[in-house]
C-alpha cells in the first residue's frame, strides 16, 4: 500500500533547502499539498532549487540569531502560520582524528549543525505555540510538527568525525528537551537518524571512507533521499499525533535502538 498524506493548507519551512536532502524533503512536502519555503545561506543554489521545485525561498544564515529571528517573523507575516519545520541544514567538517582537527572547523560544524538548529527552533517554536490549533486525533489540539535531521553518527559516534558526531548527538538531545517543553502545546518535536545518503555531503568523502561507512550498514547500501522524505512526511502529518521526543531510525540496520 502506498501511504499518502494530505498536507493541503499546511505551511512548511525546510532549512538547508538547496541541498539534495533538503530538496527531496521539500519536494515530498510540496507533492503532499504543503506550501513550502526553503531556507539556505547559499543564494545561487537556493534560487535554483526554489525555481526547479516551484516553491518559496528565503536566504538565511541560521548561525546568526538576528537573521533567523527576522526570517521567522517574515515567514509568519507572509504565511500567517507555520505548521511544519524541518531542520535539515548541516555541514560535514573535517575527516580527521580529533588530535589533528582544526578548532575553528570543529566550532564551525557545531555552530551550523547544533547552534543553528537551536536558533531556528527558538525562533519558530515560540511562534508556533501562539498560533491557532487544529483538532487532531480524539479532538486533541495540534499546532505544528518539528522534524530535526540528526544522523546515525549522533547515536554511536564515528572515528574521524568527532565534530559531526557530537553536533548530531546534540541535535538528538535538543529534540528531546524541546519535545518535553512543548508536549502540552500541540507541537510534536522528533528527530531522524539517517545513515549516509547520496548527497553532495557524501561526495565530499574519499572512496576509502565511503567503503568504511557502507561496510557498517547491514543492508549494504546508502539510504535513498525518497526514503528519508517519506519518514519526514509521516512525522510532519497529523497521523503523527502521540509521538514526540522520539528518534526515528533510517540506518539500514546499523542502529537497532
Amino acid at each position: 500500500m502506498d501511504a499518502r498524506y494530505d498536507l493541503a493548507g499546511r505551511r512548511a519551512i525546510v532549512t538547508g533547502g538547496a541541498g539534495g536532502l533538503g530538496r527531496g524533503i521539500a519536494e515530498a512536502l510540496r507533492d503532499a499539498g504543503a506550501t513550502v519555503e526553503l531556507w539556505d545561506a547559499h543564494a545561487e543554489r537556493l534560487a535554483e532549487a526554489a525555481t526547479v521545485l516551484g516553491v518559496g525561498q528565503r536566504q538565511v544564515d541560521i548561525t546568526d540569531a538576528a537573521v533567523v529571528d527576522a526570517a521567522a517573523a517574515a515567514a509568519f507575516d507572509a504565511h500567517r502560520r507555520i505548521d511544519i519545520l524541518v531542520n535539515n541544514a548541516g555541514i560535514l567538517g573535517e575527516v580527521r582524528p580529533i588530535w589533528e582537527t582544526d578548532p575553528a572547523n570543529f566550532e564551525a560544524v557545531l555552530r551550523v549543525n547544533l547552534f543553528g538548529t537551536y536558533l531556528v527552533c527558538r525562533a519558530l517554536i515560540g511562534r508556533m505555540r501562539m498560533q491557532e490549533a487544529r483538532s487532531g486525533v480524539g479532538g486533541h489540539a495540534l499546532r505544528g510538527h518539528v522534524v530535526n535531521v540528526a544522523s546515525i553518527q549522533g547515536k554511536e559516534g564515528m572515528g574521524l568525525a568527532a565534530a559531526y558526531s557530537a553536533s548530531k548527538a546534540g541535535v538528538i538531545a535538543l529534540t528531546k528537551s524541546a519535545a518535553k517543553e512543548t508536549a502540552r502545546d500541540g507541537i510534536t518535536v522528533t528527530a531522524i537518524t539517517p545513515a549516509a545518503a547520496e548527497t553532495a555531503m557524501a561526495k565530499e568523502i574519499s572512496a576509502e571512507r565511503r567503503a568504511d561507512i557502507l561496510s557498517r550498514i547491514p543492508m549494504g547500501r546508502f539510504v535513498e533521499i525518497t526514503e528519508v522524505a517519506r519518514m519526514v512526511l509521516w512525522l510532519s502529518s497529523d497521523e503523527c499525533s502521540f509521538s514526540t521526543g522520539g528518534v526515528f531510525d533510517l540506518s539500514g540496520g546499523r542502529a537497532t535502538y
